[in-house]
């Protein structure tokens, strides 16, 4: 069993996710933008965070021209896991897997902070156990505000693809404690099967408790729980 992180240039959390990987025991290999066959060998991919070349034209844009991701459609129709995380998430959308865009927060700022979000569906075997769970986990963004039209959004939320939203620490959905003006307050999706998350929080920022939490950790959990059926 392996599990791939894709490495690009400007991409800067690929480790982070590779020591949450080695902490739970599992085989790692960074995925580099022409890894084609090598990103085929791998049980499930997770498309790490930060910059992919710079961002400088629209965020993951320039990553999406790569092989790996052109090729990424066929990866997750043969139902492997993808997790996109952040610039990952940009990514899933880019490419349209995931549906939607990520675009520039409404404080034209860049946002680092811990937040806290509410899981909205279980779905997925990758939220499994998680109903209603809140997690405490940090964002790092300039560009995180998720956007799509109404009736994409109401279509997203009746086939239960909303997989969290911002909220506060008790778990109540409120503008106030939605840090970059996400519609809905969404904070990540899935899709229709299950098998692609795209979030704009870092789980793989908290999964440590000397980090200050480890609420993200049960997503990993859960996607190896799955990978070892």
């Amino acid at each position: 069993m392996q599990v791939g992180i894709t490495k690009f240039p400007g991409t800067n959390n690929e480790l982070d996710v590779k020591r949450v990987l080695k902490s739970l025991g599992i085989k790692n290999e960074l995925i580099y933008p022409n890894d084609v066959k090598k990103m085929d060998d791998m049980d499930a991919l997770i498309l790490a965070g930060g910059f992919s070349y710079g961002d400088y034209l629209r965020p993951g844009i320039i990553a999406v021209q790569t092989p790996i991701i052109e090729n990424l459609h066929d990866y997750a129709n043969s139902e492997r896991f993808v997790i996109g995380i952040c610039n990952g998430f940009q990514m899933l959308c880019e490419t349209s897997l995931l549906p939607g865009v990520l675009s520039t927060n409404t404080s034209t700022k860049f946002i680092s902070k811990w937040v806290s979000i509410k899981t909205r569906v279980t779905s997925s075997p990758l939220l499994k156990g998680m109903a209603n769970r809140i997690l405490r986990i940090p964002i790092a963004h300039f560009e995180g505000r998720y956007y799509d039209a109404n009736e994409e959004i109401t279509k997203l939320a009746n086939k239960n693809q909303i997989a969290f939203k911002y909220c506060k620490d008790d778990g109540e959905i409120s503008l106030e404690d939605n840090p970059n003006g996400s519609i809905e307050n969404i904070a990540g999706i899935i899709n229709a099967k299950g098998n692609v998350l795209g979030m704009m929080p870092h789980p793989e920022r908290a999964s440590f408790q000397y980090l200050g939490s480890e609420d993200g950790r049960i997503i990993f959990e859960n996607l190896i729980e799955e990978l070892k059926c």
